[in-house]
């Protein structure tokens, strides 16, 4: 959504039929700028969501069955059963609620073990949740059921006491006009434990704006949806992030800039955009 749609219209897209999103969860702007200028609002967007550990898709629409809903997985496939569950371990039932996502009932795909580890198989999918796989993403579920996921629960920082997700900071940065897409991490604070570090990709719009006062303005907003408490220490604008193949931002990386601390980031042979990297860690605010 930070590109301009001349790239996508001077390209015949009339034999699309369905387009698809796998990785991150999609924000909304990103759903519409998908759905009006690649699917010309024709094409069924199908939005999965799945891990590598379930062996295939979990949640997803059925094209042209589905109706389908920005930022939204939708429903089951079938046979599969999710659940939300509270911090109590109990499960929140109902509609128009949030929590834990977890997996009934085991299916046909599900990683039977960690080569050489059983016990942490046990332990990572098995424990939180006793007899639930725990898929380790949060999740709501709306109205009529449809599931949207909101990211991986270990994603949450806690600011002077405060639990704060970061996937509802980054989609309330994202209703800026100037903003195309943001990942938000933690780092040490002295006063407040951990304090928040946004990094911010700008629309062309926003290229040639004031920084300091686009700061202000995302703050503002984050403040006006969240509260004073969720707005951010360090804003560092950035031309992208580092993601891997798959579409998944590599927050590890993000987390280590954001603390000051290059001298590992670990493997990154995964990455799409590895330059991406360097580019960051040189621009740190």
């Amino acid at each position: 959504a930070k590109e301009s749609a001349d790239w996508v219209e001077k390209h015949d897209l009339s034999s699309l039929r369905v387009i698809g999103s796998v990785g991150e969860p999609i924000n909304d702007e990103a759903w519409h700028w998908y759905n009006d200028h690649v699917g010309k609002k024709k094409c069924p967007i199908v939005d999965t969501w799945w891990q590598t550990e379930t062996g295939g898709i979990m949640i997803s629409p059925l094209p042209f069955i589905t109706p389908t809903k920005p930022t939204y997985a939708t429903l089951p496939m079938p046979g599969i059963q999710p659940v939300l569950m509270d911090e109590k371990r109990n499960e929140i039932t109902g509609n128009q609620v949030d929590g834990n996502l977890c997996i009934r009932f085991p299916w046909p795909g599900i990683a039977r073990t960690i080569w050489g580890d059983h016990q942490r198989y046990k332990e990572t999918y098995f424990t939180a949740f006793p007899g639930k796989y725990f898929t380790g993403d949060g999740a709501l579920r709306d109205e009529v059921g449809y599931y949207r996921i909101t990211g991986r629960v270990d994603d949450i920082i806690i600011v002077s006491g405060h639990n704060l997700g970061t996937a509802p900071i980054e989609d309330s940065i994202n209703l800026h006009p100037a903003v195309a897409e943001s990942a938000i991490v933690g780092y040490p604070h002295d006063i407040k434990g951990s304090a928040l570090y946004g990094f911010v990709i700008l629309k062309d719009t926003g290229e040639s704006r004031d920084k300091e006062n686009l700061k202000k303005e995302i703050n503002n907003v984050i403040a006006d949806t969240m509260g004073p408490i969720a707005k951010l220490d360090k804003i560092q604008f950035v031309s992208a992030l580092p993601k891997t193949r798959s579409g998944k931002i590599m927050r590890r990386i993000l987390r280590k800039i954001a603390e000051g601390d290059f001298s590992n980031f670990g493997d990154t042979s995964t990455l799409l955009n590895p330059e991406i990297v360097d580019e960051i860690r040189d621009e740190k605010v």
